[in-house]
């Protein structure tokens, strides 16, 4: 029996099951179900740096039924890539913002640093520099730890995800070895630091996250003033309609103000990041202009 999708929402998510965007999505994806009385359903489609995800909402009819749940690799991508293949901001719609979060920065057996003061001077004595994950370039993984690495004064050679990567496979590179360290979503990392198979040895926003109550914030182990939250937000094609894209931020606004998403969102370590969708709008732009600043004076 085939379904009749036509009436569905969907929500693609561009960094692959078990990563953040995943999890909120997933997340959502029930409570919007009710609140606008159709199935909403997730796509996990990953691959390219994070932006495989974001080519096929671009290319999706612009009739709210195809959104972008992102991190602020949206935003930044804009700033750094070059030859992709839309254009970030000229491409979609703002829709609403998510959350705002901390990510941690792991460690694997490749290198017997289980602090911060352990990896900067794992960094000074190695004969060959030190080899750092992400996502991709331009995402909040990739200038996250560059800028760790300037403060810090961390010698390193950043190795992206391949083609194909999730959020999962630097995780996994960390605790392999094929990698020595990365800044990842705390929820990608949880259970490899639970198994003892990375160590968790900083978080990178100004305070301790609530979701690690035990690791020290970047600024608090040693690297003075760091702090570089990351956030999710919701996009949709450019041409949507704006009462189409009201109405999708409205809802989520709704769904995501309800005491058991509020609930949720504490336990994995999340703030709500309120704006109107305007002002998300600017907020993207701001953001994407920030990256582009840090990118010329870092990378």
């Amino acid at each position: 029996m085939l379904f009749d999708v036509s009436n569905w929402v969907l929500l693609v998510e561009p960094f692959g099951a078990g990563g953040g965007p995943d999890l909120i999505a997933r997340a959502l994806a029930g409570p919007l179900s009710e609140h606008w009385h159709r199935p909403v359903a997730v796509e996990n489609h990953p691959g390219g740096g994070s932006t495989a995800g974001p080519v096929l909402v671009a290319k999706a009819p612009a009739d709210g039924n195809t959104l972008l749940v992102n991190t602020c690799a949206h935003a930044y991508i804009a700033a750094i890539a070059r030859d992709l293949p839309y254009d970030p901001l000229r491409d979609f719609a703002a829709v609403t913002p998510l959350t705002s979060q901390a990510y941690v920065v792991i460690t694997g057996p490749s290198t017997a640093a289980r602090t911060v003061s352990e990896l900067v001077a794992a960094a000074g004595t190695r004969g060959e520099a030190l080899k750092f994950g992400s996502t991709g370039v331009g995402t909040g993984t990739h200038l996250g730890t560059v800028e760790l690495n300037v403060a810090a004064g961390i010698r390193a050679v950043h190795v992206p995800a391949g083609p194909d990567d999730a959020i999962s496979d630097v995780v996994a590179n960390v605790a392999t070895g094929a990698i020595d360290y990365a800044m990842t979503p705390i929820s990608a990392a949880a259970p490899h630091i639970t198994a003892g198979a990375v160590s968790a040895i900083g978080v990178t926003t100004a305070r301790r996250s609530s979701a690690l109550p035990d690791v020290p914030a970047l600024a608090e182990a040693g690297v003075a003033g760091y702090d570089f939250p990351f956030w999710y937000g919701v996009w949709a094609p450019s041409a949507t309609p704006i009462e189409i894209l009201d109405d999708r931020a409205d809802g989520i606004a709704s769904v995501i103000r309800e005491p058991e998403m509020e609930h949720w969102l504490v336990d994995h370590g999340m703030d709500t990041l309120t704006m109107t969708r305007e002002t998300f709008a600017r907020f993207v732009v701001d953001e994407t202009q920030r990256a582009a600043r840090s990118s010329a004076a870092l990378l």
